[in-house]
């Protein structure tokens, strides 16, 4: 796993974790892997090392590490990796460092999902599709992070389904108090609804946000509210926390 080599990049880092909890049973589902520094910094103080010629050796080693850090703490519950489809030049290909860390560190790879970013832009969308199709093949839940961040939006859908969207932060924030985005959420979840496609609100920092959400539908959710991430841990959720 020669391409995975973090030392290589000329800079370290490791992971900060946040669950994603299913409302309707009141428990931890998964939680997603956040790039973090060495001691605790966010995710810009490590992608200001990132170019364009170090981003294929990152996002390898990004997924590494997070395995490894899972496995490590004792993860029973699904692991979720953002990736970056501008990485990935061929998926068949580029997985295999993935496959090559889940057996060395006994991490089942039915445990493991992808997140891509719809805010960032794919120079061709065909490559985005191709790299989902083959990681669902594959059997991995994959997800659309940032949904309606975005410069696709609702075309992506169009393109192909992945398991989840995740609905960004910017409809969420008072969506109890907004009838516009309201509207949107409401739309958002027909149309997933028609194609089978899960929905997850993130960013959720307020009791009224999550009781709105909750009572329309949304059955999955992450943000403040729940738990804030983890520095190299896994953050549990009070039951009570659920209670609308």
């Amino acid at each position: 796993m020669q391409c995975a080599n973090a030392s290589a990049l000329g800079f370290d880092f490791s992971f900060a974790f946040q669950p994603i909890v299913r409302a309707s049973t009141r428990e931890v589902i998964s939680y997603e892997a956040l790039a973090r520094g060495l001691q605790g910094e966010p995710f810009a103080h490590v992608y200001q090392n990132v170019t364009a010629e170090n981003l294929y050796r990152f996002d390898q080693a990004c997924r590494v590490k997070a395995i490894k850090l899972a496995a490590e703490l004792g993860m029973k519950e699904t692991l979720s990796i953002n990736f970056s489809p501008n990485a990935v030049y061929r998926p068949e290909l580029c997985i295999r460092t993935t496959l090559a860390a889940a057996e060395e560190y006994n991490f089942p790879l039915d445990r493991i999902s992808f997140e891509v970013t719809e805010g960032e832009e794919v120079q061709e969308k065909s490559h985005l599709v191709n790299i989902i199709r083959e990681y669902q093949s594959m059997g991995f839940t994959t997800a659309i992070d940032d949904f309606g961040a975005g410069y696709s939006g609702l075309n992506l859908l169009a393109e192909f389904q992945p398991d989840y969207i995740k609905i960004d932060r910017n409809l969420i924030d008072g969506v109890d108090q907004n009838p516009a985005r309201q509207a949107i959420i409401e739309g958002i979840m027909l149309t997933c609804s028609k194609l089978s496609i899960g929905v997850l609100a993130e960013g959720v920092e307020r009791h009224e946000e999550y009781v709105w959400l909750r009572q329309h539908g949304v059955d999955l959710f992450q943000g403040y509210y729940f738990a804030r991430p983890g520095f190299q841990c896994l953050p549990s959720v009070a039951r009570e926390l659920f209670d609308i």
